[in-house]
């Protein structure tokens, strides 16, 4: 199998700005990968990417050159980062081209995020009497977890409390206040047990990744990190997710843990070999049913691993070490190439503030969208 790198990685600040269009951010974190990587755009075969409201993406040929390169438009709701990735990446590997960019970026009005049930193939009345509202969702679903595995409301407080405390160390964070979690636990009922300061924001933003075949890159200008795998998985049978909360009896299955599998098993790496991590952390319940989904722990020891500080920068599991979603807030389209634009840098150790010490070699992401969509990485130093 073609092996795959990733040579260039580029954000723009997350969080809103007034007069930035979602467009414009993509354009600056595509010229800020391009550059990372040393290449020009006219060395580009290929380009995947998209978002959910700032626009087309192809459209950005007008900003970054007008090659006649084959520049394909992915939607796949909160994975439409990670299947742009998963387009890139099948391109390089089905021979369609070397070099190729993925890109993902968003630009969301301020409030909640108001689906139509249509949109979902779902009748009106869902929306009329309020499932459409996807923190009722996140709240029915950590409850239950909660109440199975023993897991305090405590411990969701500390997810949101580290959030904040690495989004403070980096400088392309929405949310740059510490906050602790007394704070975050009295900061107002939104879904319980989830508070306000538990969640994340719509915002804005963008991220871009130049990919390339290995045969392709010559003498890289930076240090190249290798995509062991990238895999996108939809939801089975018996699945409890968002716009879809039902229980059809016996064992729940998870998108979540199909992804996380799928991506383990075609790169050849387990959970334990992981240094760094990003988990889509929507809300502080999220991320705690992630590590158990992923393979990073059994259901219910999120508890003790939490409390001990193991996902913090320096323990043995750093999880969301850009202070994931809750700091950075959700352009949608973008998250997922944030999570894999972070763990870039922190296997090249060019984290700054917030770098992982003992010089990490395996990172994973996961991003998890409605109404049941993962996509999941692996990438190795």
């Amino acid at each position: 199998m073609t092996d795959v790198l990733i040579t260039g990685a580029g954000m723009s600040p997350f969080g809103r700005t007034e007069h930035t269009t979602g467009r414009q951010h993509a354009v600056y974190a595509v010229k800020a990968a391009l550059a990372d990587a040393g290449i020009a755009w006219s060395r580009v075969d290929a380009a995947f990417g998209g978002s959910d409201a700032a626009g087309l993406a192809d459209t950005l040929v007008a900003q970054l050159g007008l090659t006649g390169l084959p520049f394909v438009n992915v939607k796949n709701g909160c994975a439409t980062g990670g299947s742009a990735l998963v387009s890139a990446v099948n391109a390089i590997r089905g021979g369609m081209a070397e070099v190729v960019v993925a890109v993902g970026f968003d630009k969301h009005p301020r409030g909640a995020f108001d689906p139509s049930p249509a949109d979902w193939g779902l009748d009106e009345a869902y929306g009329r009497d309020g499932l459409m509202v996807t923190t009722q969702f996140f709240g029915m679903k950590i409850r239950r977890y909660m109440y199975d595995h023993g897991i305090s409301s405590r411990t969701l407080g500390l997810v949101a409390e580290k959030a904040y405390r690495n989004g403070a160390l980096n400088p392309n964070a929405w949310r740059r206040t510490p906050m602790d979690a007394d704070e975050i636990l009295a900061s107002g009922m939104v879904s319980d047990p989830l508070t306000r300061y538990m969640f994340c924001s719509p915002g804005e933003g963008a991220a871009a990744l130049v990919l390339c075949a290995a045969s392709a890159i010559g003498n890289p200008t930076g240090v190249p990190v290798t995509l062991r795998s990238a895999v996108v998985r939809s939801r089975r049978f018996g699945s409890f997710e968002v716009f879809s909360p039902w229980i059809a009896g016996g064992a729940l299955s998870s998108v979540t843990r199909d992804a996380a599998a799928a991506a383990f098993e075609a790169a050849g790496v387990a959970p334990g070999d992981v240094d760094v991590c990003q988990l889509q952390d929507t809300e502080s319940g999220a991320e705690v049913m992630h590590m158990a989904e992923c393979g990073f722990c059994e259901d219910g020891e999120q508890e003790k691993l939490i409390a001990s500080r193991a996902t913090e920068i320096g323990g043995s599991l750093p999880v969301n070490t850009d202070g994931g979603c809750i700091a950075n807030g959700e352009p949608i389209g973008a998250s997922g190439l944030r999570q894999v634009c972070e763990v870039v840098r922190q296997l090249r150790g060019q984290a700054g503030d917030r770098q992982v010490p003992g010089g990490p070699r395996v990172g994973f992401t996961h991003v998890y969208g409605a109404p049941g969509v993962s996509a999941c990485t692996v990438l190795t130093r």
